[in-house]
């Protein structure tokens, strides 16, 4: 560790802080650049950076389906998106608006992981946190022969369990 108190922390390089020419530059000021000109400084360590990795199907289908169902965005934003009955299963859970913010905390995505059972096919569940609730959301795509991802089925859970509800130990 250098005891150097001129060098920032972290600094690597041998040169100190630039001083302010005091004068015209002669030859007899000895080598070196000129001021202003082009200093001899070692390369920085730039930070490597992760690549930008595309977010997978699932994930950008559990935050859609996430803005609909907490009443951020309407059913028909979804239309284009979804298939079969996977539409009508929104339509008729977004009134209720099920993973509404609740004590003023808007809901997250925690988790969403997909499987693929089948060439096309994602299952996928996430689990989305509203203030002190966890709830459970699975659903289903299909990758249609257009190469595009759809919604064929929505499902919620995660009801509030109480400590004396049957099952529970």
């Amino acid at each position: 560790m250098s005891t150097d108190r001129t060098r920032p922390a972290g600094r690597r390089d041998q040169s100190g802080p630039r001083s302010a020419p005091s004068g015209p530059r002669s030859a007899s000021n000895g080598p070196g650049p000129a001021p202003g000109g082009p200093r001899s400084v070692p390369p920085q360590r730039s930070r490597r950076l992760q690549p930008h990795r595309p977010q997978r199907p699932h994930q950008w289908f559990a935050e859609r389906l996430l803005a609909v169902l907490s009443g951020q965005r309407p059913v028909h934003w979804m239309l284009g998106h979804t298939i079969g009955e996977a539409y009508d299963q929104l339509a008729e859970l977004a009134p209720s608006t099920p993973l509404r913010a609740t004590h003023g905390s808007r809901p997250v995505l925690r988790h969403c992981r997909g499987a693929q059972p089948a060439t096309g096919v994602v299952e996928a569940f996430a689990s989305i946190a509203a203030g002190d609730r966890v709830r459970a959301m699975a659903f289903r795509l299909e990758q249609g022969a257009d190469q595009r991802w759809r919604c064929a089925a929505v499902e919620l859970g995660g009801e509030r369990l109480t400590a004396g509800a049957p099952g529970l130990r």
